[in-house]
């Protein structure tokens, strides 16, 4: 279903492209957007246990492409170094394939352990109390989006690859 990497000699182990995940705090969520165009926004977001979680508003272009094909893609960039002299870039990225769920009910445990994993990767010295305020105040004005991912790959440049074949 999926296509392998054309390069293999550049593709990262899965257990770097896990820690990828765990460590960057950004990437570009992908999703089929209006009239068939692609419509891709960055954002934060949190992992765990083979789930990417985002918050996110009530509404807006994402939600309503998600609606109509709960398929995405979600792009992380961790290294991108210029090197002038070589023309090129030494660059590190994963890409995570998967369906999103819109999680709305705070009810629903999802929702709130989106939220927890969030702001234990954000907020990791706020107090409990702290946080309890925050996620009651908020909870109501957003809702969880939850990525199953089907498929994670990860990719390096060449430089990059041969250095870590040398060990």
């Amino acid at each position: 279903m999926f296509r392998e990497m054309r390069r293999k000699n550049q593709l990262l182990p899965e257990e770097d492209c896990l820690k990828i995940l765990q460590k960057a705090t950004s990437g570009v969520l992908a999703v089929a957007g209006d009239e068939g165009y692609p419509y891709a926004v960055p954002l934060s977001f949190a992992y765990a246990d083979g789930r990417l979680y985002f918050h996110v508003a009530k509404s807006g272009h994402k939600l309503d492409a998600l609606r109509r094909n709960a398929k995405a893609s979600f792009c992380i960039i961790e290294q991108d170094e210029i090197v002038p002299a070589e023309y090129t870039t030494y660059f590190r990225s994963v890409i995570a394939f998967g369906r999103v769920r819109i999680v709305e009910d705070n009810a629903e445990p999802e929702k709130r352990r989106g939220l927890d994993l969030l702001a234990d990767k954000y907020s990791p010295l706020e107090t409990a109390e702290s946080r309890e305020q925050e996620i009651g105040k908020l909870q109501n004005a957003l809702y969880v989006l939850v990525m199953d991912i089907e498929h994670l790959t990860g990719k390096e440049g060449r430089e990059l690859a041969e250095r870590r074949k040398k060990g």
